[in-house]
């Protein structure tokens, strides 16, 4: 077994968790963008199957110190890999007001992105913003009143949003979903599991081009095999938590979990 992540916290638990399994497993510290070139430095060409485990771990949200949580004060950071440069405070402080306006809308599908925006562009004409709290406030004051008393906390979207700026998450997802095609092996299955309606999409249609058979041109000697898909879906509709495990864990009630097998 070949387990990737880039934050370093992360596979320190995991060691500590599987440590009787220790000499069957191969920690590597990498974002999975470069999942084929890593599993190449290890001389493995070919896997049997892959599980991604999208989105924020539970202890990144509990520590706060990390900033990826509203529900903590703390400095703006939302790295998941601590030696990148850019943060949640350099987006927040030094990006423009359209480009906040953009990736609000596009990563949080935020109602209010203006108004947001605008908040932010206002209170860091006097002061940066350098907390959880400071950008929680700006985003409650963006928001109207009526709208902050339902569909979860306000600044969840807003929150959303910058985590995967900072992270790129969208886009390396997608690379290595794509890498994880050319390295599985036949018989093979690769399992995604997503916690929001953008990385679900970008998953969604990757399995649906996948395992679509390809056009056969009319009236061309064209071998029927040649046409066939190279994958095959294991469950037409996601797969999502049952009520024993929603009562167990609250946090699994936006997860989405879609398969698919290579032939």
């Amino acid at each position: 077994m070949v387990a990737f992540d880039q934050d370093q916290d992360a596979l320190d638990a995991a060691q500590e968790r599987l440590s009787e399994y220790h000499s069957d497993i191969t920690y590597i510290r990498a974002n999975f963008r470069h999942l084929k070139a890593e599993l190449e430095k290890q001389d493995i060409h070919e896997v049997d199957g892959i599980l991604f485990d999208l989105g924020v771990s539970s202890p990144q949200l509990d520590r706060g110190e990390r900033g990826f949580s509203y529900q903590h004060d703390a400095k703006l950071d939302m790295r998941m890999d601590q030696s990148n440069e850019l943060t949640a405070y350099d987006i927040v402080n030094q990006w423009s007001y359209n480009d906040l306006v953009r990736i609000f809308f596009k990563y949080g599908e935020e109602k209010f992105s203006k108004q947001i925006a605008r908040k932010i562009e206002q209170e860091r004409e006097q002061r940066p913003i350098h907390t959880t709290y400071e950008l929680t406030e700006l985003i409650k004051a963006g928001i109207p009143a009526a709208a902050r008393r339902k569909g979860g906390h306000p600044a969840k979207r807003v929150f959303q949003a910058l985590r995967i700026a900072v992270n790129d998450e969208l886009n390396v997802f997608e690379d290595a979903l794509n890498q994880a095609a050319e390295v599985i092996s036949p018989g093979g299955r690769i399992a995604v599991i997503t916690f929001h309606s953008l990385e679900d999409r970008i998953c969604k249609q990757l399995f649906k081009r996948w395992s679509t058979p390809k056009p056969v041109p009319k009236n061309l000697p064209i071998l029927p095999k040649d046409h066939e898909a190279p994958f095959k879906l294991i469950a037409r509709k996601p797969i999502v938590a049952d009520e024993a495990e929603l009562e167990a864990n609250r946090r699994s009630r936006s997860a989405k979990l879609r398969i698919v097998e290579k032939i």
